[in-house]
């Protein structure tokens, strides 16, 4: 039966103007849609359809199910904390609570990780839910779910899930979510009810997200249709240990690795420069010629690589398709981290900080939430706050009454690519023919006939070569080594990723909500075994430490991962995993902090295995230490609101290295020696209002474009780019070849170069050698002139920043700053990129002029290949006090309500973008100060 109402459903209202710019807002669409759709339409849009998902948050419910009342207390944010007196009442509360204010969020979520958006959106969804069910993600968790997870974790999952249901029950789309109410005029979708499988399928599309390099695998690999072997090495340049430390630099790893031995299933210490040799992958030796003056880089003597570049530019096409479920994908994202111990705070105890970068989303990936146990017993084991996952139980990052803990991407590699000769009757594995692994997958349309698809798999993985036309023709003409088979009709790609194995990170989730010391917590982090995260650690003993958790493979001698490996030879497959007990963890360094930001997890020369060859340059993290240092130094302390000030750091470390040089040019043209004279006594601080940094990083992206994009091939560069250029493996003589036309291909965020840290690196390496072939340039239109070394280079993109500015901010510089250009634009991840226009504008927000940029730690993301705007974000912040709880401080992007007209939808935005927080409150009583609104929930 329904639960039972026994007050009415309300929330506290905003302050007085919001709430009448929230009522015109309403008022408005419901004119403008009676207008477009006629009376009827519009009546059926009304106010009371728009509220009517609006959640009840005070008064009481009753709940089948709950052994006994729960007290859900809100404060004027409305973020939920949750009050119960056993683990199965708190997790169902949980569920309850999320499918209030997210359940559309949630949905979305489950028919993506099961690749069954189709039923939702119709078919243009269906090639996304044919990769999808390639990969399976679904069938994982199932099988996690099944066999790995815990008695204990399946339990909880199944009491959140109860949660969710007992939401739903009685209820139909349009009371849900306002989506609903718009779906319903193109399809009859009825939400399902939700299954603990749904709760352990969100965490694959968090590893998928932050998998590791597999983009710089299938880049490096389209790189050598253009570029050659040393021109590639260029473009990867090794891991600057002298200069940006990495995260473990006092710590250790078990005793047991100093019995290490070289060729006992470990992987080499490579460059990683994707050239290799022999391999039979397709990409040859090549002996690039230098970047040419025409425009375009020299080409590798690969004859015969056509085919592969276009297998993989059909791959990165349907991977940049897939639904942005976490994050964008590219060189720079990242996240920030960092703990400082007792001895340089303030307080006297641990402050703990973290930001992750991810894609901007409305509503944000991250709820808000506390999970209290009345009293902390066998019964009920948790007291615990932070930042969950709607769709989830637990919580994810945050704090319980005695640790905290952030995370950030670790980027090690846990995933290959594998080329695969294939017959009729199935691959080629060490000379004999294995049959595939196959399954059928129906796929439902909303609107149209299903779609049934085979799914093939080697042992390697699934092939992903299966899903696109252009994958299924691989190296027709690819040069590999003598050794590989015949080609046929061409080789497929499968997939290796630690991800589709069945794992325990539901397990660890738990496990760390409840750790009340090291020992507990490190227990926990070996549970979380993709994805691989670095985890920063704080307690209330003044404690701090970090740990690398995964499940890492290990590679041959000699193999690294670096690029497509063939599968046909086992000498290439996996030797196994890196052990827990030899993975790098440090605990209370004598330097007496902690930072993690993407760079290096250990020096190579200190570490047997290799855990990736493809690092965040370490521009943030540097940055980062650089000012705890300046500070301890000093001989100050640190504050609560120091951390906050460090996150909200502008400073551009590429224009602390440029802006020297660019002063030094001597420009002609009075309008653009004007622009240059902004970057006198710059600060190299990148705010919203500062003209200095509008321009210079105009200059760094048509630097950028110069010196490399134009010289890339076209399945790195930006849809719609066209340039002349000479065409690959001609035979005949250079002055009887005609340039050809390429435009690129790739969507605006994913393109190269995208201006982050790798790209500083480049750059700097390439400073000294003012006449490298990459400085030199053809002349552009009108009087941008040639370019023939490092300062005619550095002038003509001096020349264009100024015109490209001048088109899109005006003549007058006095009016430039960064934030009209570096704006954030916030989207409904579904219909508010898809749907009709009305719809977008009842679901979308924005703009906001934003401060920060590529790989500062204030990481406003943006791609130098595609433009200025903001891609992605700190999608949240947090500084946790331990020496006392009551005065950490947090925000999120969003709000807490996935609610379009709620009052919480984008409450929380203003102050993240001006880098203020909120209070977060968790004792008892701090709680209790700052609630608004109470429901209490009974059996």
């Amino acid at each position: 039966m329904p639960p039972n109402t026994t007050a009415s459903s309300g929330q506290k209202p905003g302050k007085s103007g919001r709430k009448k710019g929230r009522k015109a807002r309403l008022i408005v669409l419901v004119l403008v849609l009676a207008i477009i759709g006629g009376v009827a339409y519009g009546a059926y849009w009304s106010i009371s359809t728009v509220r009517a998902s609006f959640p009840q948050t005070k008064g009481s419910i009753t709940l089948e199910g709950l052994s006994g009342p729960v007290d859900v207390k809100r404060d004027g944010y409305g973020i939920p904390q949750i009050y119960a007196a056993s683990d199965e009442d708190l997790f169902m509360a949980q569920g309850y609570v999320q499918a209030q204010d997210r359940f559309y969020e949630m949905d979305v979520r489950r028919h993506m990780t099961s690749g069954r958006l189709s039923e939702m959106f119709g078919k243009s969804q269906v090639d996304t839910d044919e990769f999808l069910r390639t990969l399976g993600w679904d069938r994982v968790a199932k099988k996690e779910y099944d066999t790995k997870l815990s008695a204990s974790t399946k339990k909880y999952l199944q009491a959140y899930a109860k949660g969710v249901n007992a939401y739903l029950q009685g209820k139909d789309g349009e009371e849900i979510s306002l989506e609903y109410a718009a779906l319903g005029f193109v399809n009859d979708y009825k939400p399902e009810q939700w299954t603990p499988v749904d709760s352990v399928a969100w965490l694959k599309a968090m590893a998928w997200d932050l998998r590791g390099n597999m983009d710089d695998e299938i880049d490096r690999a389209l790189l050598t249709s253009r570029l050659g072997p040393k021109q590639i090495e260029d473009l990867y340049p090794g891991y600057p240990y002298g200069r940006n430390k990495a995260i473990v630099q006092e710590g250790q790893y078990d005793e047991l690795t100093k019995t290490f031995e070289q060729g006992s299933g470990t992987s080499g210490t490579g460059t990683g420069t994707g050239t290799g040799t022999g391999t039979g992958t397709g990409t040859g030796t090549g002996t690039g010629t230098g970047a040419s003056t025409s425009g375009t880089a020299g080409t590798a003597s690969t004859s015969g690589t056509t085919a592969l570049q276009s297998q993989l530019s059909g791959l990165y096409g349907v991977l940049e398709d897939l639904p942005a479920a976490v994050g964008v994908n590219g060189n720079g994202i990242g996240s920030n981290s960092w703990v400082v111990g007792g001895s340089h705070t303030i307080t006297g105890k641990p402050l703990l900080a973290n930001d992750p970068h991810l894609s901007a989303s409305l509503p944000s990936v991250w709820y808000q939430m506390g999970l209290h146990c009345r009293t902390v017993s066998s019964k009920c084991q948790y007291d615990v706050s932070g930042y969950t996952f709607a769709g989830m139980p637990g919580v994810v990052i945050g704090h319980n009454q005695d640790i905290s803990w952030g995370m950030t991407n670790s980027g090690v590699d846990v995933t290959d690519l594998y080329l695969e000769k294939l017959s009729s009757n199935g691959y080629l594995y060490d000379d004999k023919v294995k049959p595939f692994t196959t399954r059928e997958e129906t796929i439902k349309v909303a609107g149209g006939e299903p779609k049934t698809i085979v799914v093939r798999e080697t042992n390697n993985g699934p092939l992903l070569s299966d899903r696109d036309d252009e994958l299924v023709k691989v190296g027709k003409k690819a040069t590999v080594d003598t050794a590989a088979p015949d080609r046929g009709d061409g080789y497929g790609i499968s997939l290796r990723w630690t991800a589709l194995d069945p794992g325990t990170s539901m397990d660890a989730v738990f496990a760390m909500d409840k750790a009340t010391n090291w020992n507990d917590f490190r227990a926990a982090a070996a549970l979380f075994d993709v994805p691989s995260q670095n985890l920063v650690y704080a307690d209330t003993k003044d404690h701090i430490g970090y740990t690398l958790p995964g499940k890492i493979p290990t590679r041959a001698q000699g193999v690294d991962g670096s690029i497509p490996q063939p599968g046909w030879d086992s000498k290439y497959r996996w030797t196994g995993y890196i052990p827990q007990d030899r993975l790098p963890y440090e605990y209370d360094p004598a330097r007496g902090y902690i930072v993690t930001a993407n760079q290096a997890v250990i020096d190579k020369d200190k570490y047997p295995y290799t855990l990736t060859t493809d690092w965040g340059y370490g521009a943030r993290s540097q940055r980062i230490t650089d000012l705890i240092k300046s500070k301890i130094d000093g001989g100050g302390k640190i504050s609560t609101d120091d951390m906050r000030q460090m996150q909200l750091d502008n400073s551009s470390e590429i224009a602390k290295l440029l802006v020297p040089k660019l002063l030094k040019i001597d420009i002609e043209d009075k309008d653009v020696r004007e622009a240059q004279k902004l970057l006198e006594g710059w600060d190299y601080t990148q705010d919203a209002d500062s003209a200095a940094a509008a321009y210079f990083n105009s200059v760094w992206r048509n630097i950028l474009k110069l010196a490399f994009g134009n010289k890339l091939p076209k399945e790195l560069r930006v849809k719609g780019q066209c340039l002349w250029v000479e065409p690959v493996n001609t035979t005949g003589p250079a002055d009887e070849t005609e340039n050809v036309r390429e435009c690129g291909q790739r969507d605006a965020d994913q393109a190269q170069p995208d201006g982050g840290d790798r790209w500083f690196e480049v750059v700097r390496n390439l400073m000294e050698d003012e006449k490298s072939d990459w400085w030199k340039t053809p002349a552009g239109v009108g009087d941008r002139p040639e370019a023939e070394n490092r300062d005619q280079l550095f002038k003509r993109a001096m020349i264009d920043a100024r015109w490209e500015l001048t088109a899109k901010l005006g003549k007058d510089i006095d009016t430039w700053s960064w934030g009209r250009l570096h704006r954030l634009f916030l989207k409904n991840k579904t219909l508010g990129i898809e749907g009709p226009g009305i719809v977008r504008y009842a679901l979308n927000r924005g703009p906001w002029k934003l401060s920060g940029g590529e790989a500062t730690v204030n990481a406003t993301g943006w791609n130098a290949a595609g433009g200025y705007g903001v891609i992605w974000v700190p999608s949240m912040r947090m500084v946790v006090n331990l020496g006392d709880l009551d005065k950490s401080r947090w925000i999120n992007l969003t709000g807490a309500s996935g609610h379009a007209y709620s009052a919480h939808y984008t409450d929380q935005t203003g102050k993240w973008a001006k880098g203020e927080l909120l209070d977060w409150s968790f004792s008892k009583d701090a709680v209790d100060k700052n609630t608004s609104d109470t429901l209490v929930l009974k059996p």
